[in-house]
């Protein structure tokens, strides 16, 4: 029998760590992953998912990740039950993870949080005026579009290139 897991998504909130009796680390988090078709309406709706981690690789994974960072997965699906305080009995289906990746950079996920920081930052102020000490792009004069053709080493040369069939590796 194959019971195997693979999933890429976005975290929906920072992993919860926690340590069993035994001194063993457990994270729990939920991946929110798009599914590859629209609704009606033409949105992408996507599901959430309850994944467990377990020992070492829950302490880095809850070192190294933080809501919204882009992660892959490999695990396999687990069905377990409970009795709940009321005498109910409660099942519950997760991703039991075994290896993931991280598959954004640092300097990615870094600026992605100083984006909602400077966000937070900049609608917090009552008088509009800037005092974090960052220069945004447009005081700079260094606009997006400029940076993007200064580092294309190929933009605005309108040379042809010339390569030959025997140049080609395939």
């Amino acid at each position: 029998m194959i019971n195997r897991v693979i999933l890429i998504g976005r975290l929906t909130k920072d992993p919860e760590l926690k340590y069993t009796s035994s001194g063993a680390a457990v994270g729990s988090f939920n991946l929110a992953v798009n599914r590859q078709f629209t609704n009606a309406n033409g949105d992408r709706e996507a599901d959430f998912i309850n994944c467990v981690i377990w020992r070492k690789s829950a302490e880095n994974f809850a070192n190294f990740t933080h809501k919204g960072s882009l992660v892959g997965i490999d695990g396999r699906l687990q069905t377990r039950n409970y009795e709940n305080q009321q005498g109910q009995r409660v099942y519950v289906t997760e991703i039991v993870v075994d290896n993931f990746s991280l598959l954004e950079s640092r300097t990615t996920t870094e600026q992605r949080q100083g984006d909602s920081a400077s966000k937070n930052f900049n609608s917090n102020q009552s008088n509009g005026s800037q005092q974090s000490g960052f220069t945004s792009p447009q005081q700079s004069g260094n606009t997006p579009a400029a940076n993007n053709t200064q580092a294309d080493p190929f933009a605005n040369n309108r040379q042809a290139i010339d390569i030959a069939d025997d140049d080609l590796p395939f």
